[in-house]
């Protein structure tokens, strides 16, 4: 939702940043990917510190995109690589949370962590068949951007297991929302 409403409105103004940046676009993506690792391995040991790292991990994350859109150098392999690295930061995160709540005695939360992964998975899987069947699907509540802001401010608050509820109704929301929209463009018929 904060993609589609916001848009690349950060485009111009981080595009003088990111000229100053000797990376590349894909440089940028792999290393988000590493910081949000790192996020993820210290979670358990230090909640907050993982979720400074979060935020790290998703700067880079938005850096990648608009280095990439800014410089002329955004790729096909980019995008993918892209998508195919935040599914792998958001299986890491959800599962190091899920350790740290169980650990903490709250298997409630272990749950609801790994009912939140899925949904976060449904919501990626549903705009890429839509997409795959020659239909745009970029719309719902709860994108990654929002995933992210959600972890960061529960790691950082400590208020966990109240973010993760949030996150596992909208997350399936957010699914539900999607089979919706691509049912009114194209299911109708079928």
């Amino acid at each position: 939702m904060l993609s589609v409403k916001i848009g690349h409105i950060l485009d111009a103004p981080l595009t003088r940043i990111t000229k100053h940046i000797p990376l590349s676009p894909n440089t940028l993506t792999v290393s988000g990917f590493f910081i949000t690792i790192a996020a993820a391995f210290i979670i358990p040991v230090n909640i907050r510190l993982g979720g400074l790292l979060i935020a790290a991990g998703g700067i880079f994350d938005m850096l990648d995109g608009i280095a990439a859109r800014t410089s002329g150098r955004a790729t096909r392999f980019g995008a993918f690589l892209d998508s195919v690295l935040d599914r792998y930061s958001d299986a890491f995160l959800f599962l190091s949370i899920a350790y740290y709540l169980a650990a903490q005695g709250s298997h409630t939360g272990a749950y609801l962590c790994l009912g939140t992964l899925v949904g976060a998975f449904l919501i990626s899987y549903t705009r890429a068949r839509a997409e795959g069947l020659g239909e745009p699907c970029r719309t719902g509540i709860m994108e990654r951007p929002e995933r992210i802001i959600l972890l960061v401010f529960a790691t950082l608050t400590g208020w966990i297991i109240p973010v993760m509820w949030v996150m596992l109704v909208l997350t399936h929301v957010t699914v539900l929302q999607r089979i919706h929209y691509v049912w009114n463009r194209m299911g109708k018929k079928a």
